[in-house]
């Protein structure tokens, strides 16, 4: 029995340890170190199946279990940190003052649940949905059908890194809106499960003309970090979509 051929799901074992850890930072409310390691768990993410391919060792084995893998994070992960946002925007100092129609307080043996916050948990729940129709779908072998969940994760992670670093008043009073935050997890879980093709970035040459869009996408996203930093995720997701809606011709 040949050990490469487990060596792409050690690779994605790797993905989801990262993920459980970026759980656990992410519980405690430290977003900072939540987002490095759901960054290093995309970072594994990539490279399983680029190892899978390269070693010529794919299985279906290894196509479950980096779903199983990107759901906690890259599905589970942000809805955390997205259930935590919002219910910064929905606290109280004294809950027994605060009326909400919207964000009734559940308590149980001292336990305090605002409900509004639970929305953010929806994120799981359409990644788990976009995940499983991948794994059944196969058209989506050159591109995308709806927004892939890493990218989903990149913008939700993007929030609390902006707000730490970013020192942009506007933009922050943007982000801690709970309206603005609730809208931004509905039209994810939209994103992710819309019939929207989208280009994948698998190069199968390197010419310009068959890669066009992926270099051009490449360069603005290059020129938005820098100029931009953390607040270019969002816009460069958003460029991704833009860039796919109008090149959907060229898209198969």
């Amino acid at each position: 029995m040949s050990f490469k051929r487990h060596i792409p799901n050690l690779v994605t074992l790797l993905n989801l340890f990262s993920g459980c850890i970026a759980v656990i930072f992410a519980v405690n409310g430290n977003f900072i170190a939540a987002a490095i390691f759901v960054f290093l768990g995309i970072f594994f993410d990539f490279f399983d199946g680029l190892l899978a391919r390269k070693l010529n060792v794919q299985s279906p084995l290894g196509i479950q279990l980096d779903s199983l893998a990107d759901l906690v994070t890259s599905g589970v992960v942000p809805g955390i940190i997205m259930f935590k946002l919002i219910s910064l925007t929905v606290d109280a100092p004294d809950y027994a003052a605060y009326s909400d129609s919207w964000n009734s307080i559940f308590h149980w043996q001292g336990f305090k649940l605002s409900v509004l916050p639970l929305i953010g948990l929806f994120i799981p729940l359409a990644s788990a949905y976009r995940l499983a129709k991948f794994n059944i779908d196969e058209d989506q072998q050159t591109y995308f059908k709806g927004l892939p969940v890493p990218a989903n994760t990149l913008v939700i992670l993007a929030l609390p890194l902006i707000l730490e670093y970013q020192n942009s008043d506007l933009i922050n009073n943007i982000i801690i809106n709970k309206w603005f935050l609730i809208g931004l997890t509905l039209l994810s879980c939209y994103l992710l499960n819309s019939n929207i093709k989208l280009f994948a970035l698998k190069f199968k040459n390197y010419g310009f003309k068959d890669n066009a869009v992926r270099y051009i996408f490449l360069l603005l996203s290059v020129v938005c970090i820098v100029v931009l930093h953390f607040a270019a995720i969002p816009l460069i997701i958003g460029l991704y979509i833009l860039l796919s809606l109008l090149t959907k011709s060229k898209i198969h």
